[in-house]
């Protein structure tokens, strides 16, 4: 289905056609491509705003998901009964606060795979309130940046290897 890829921000450069093909990649691995997903690239500001209204966080981020299925448990794969309903929500990508904290020797594009992967599992239920809920987080975004790896040659860590 759809893949939806906005840039509504000006602070950092930014490929769509790449990161899309990532993101393709990503929805592959989860077997998720057939539902409609939304990725929204903002900067600082607006991030900041959206962690603050939606989890009174004032402060920036580097992604927040919104699920279509609100509670999906862990890991299933949304079972629709309407075509509309072939959605997984949205994810906002802080793609300026991403920037900022890439690494000297990381590729920008590599870190926002890593960083949709993480929103893509929120969207997919998954969590990391408890330790038991982000192992079985860690254990899903490795199994699938390991698939990418062996496509890509890349060595890519999830977000979440440092939770807990």
């Amino acid at each position: 289905m759809s893949l939806v890829v906005r840039n509504l921000q000006r602070a950092v450069p930014l490929r769509r056609a790449r990161l899309r093909e990532k993101v393709q990649a990503v929805r592959r691995a989860l077997g998720v491509q057939r539902f409609d997903l939304g990725v929204v690239c903002v900067d600082n500001r607006k991030i900041q705003q959206i962690n603050r209204i939606y989890r009174d966080k004032n402060t920036p981020t580097d992604v927040l998901s919104f699920p279509f299925y609100e509670s999906l448990k862990a890991g299933d794969i949304p079972q629709p009964e309407f075509p509309d309903d072939y959605n997984l929500g949205d994810i906002f990508l802080g793609v300026e606060y991403i920037f900022q904290h890439c690494k000297e020797n990381e590729d920008y594009y590599d870190i926002l795979t890593v960083t949709v992967t993480h929103g893509l599992c929120h969207l997919l239920g998954f969590t990391h309130s408890t330790e038991a809920e982000w192992q079985k987080m860690y254990q899903k975004e490795k199994q699938v940046l390991e698939e990418l790896s062996r496509h890509t040659g890349t060595r890519l860590q999830p977000l979440s290897r440092d939770l807990f």
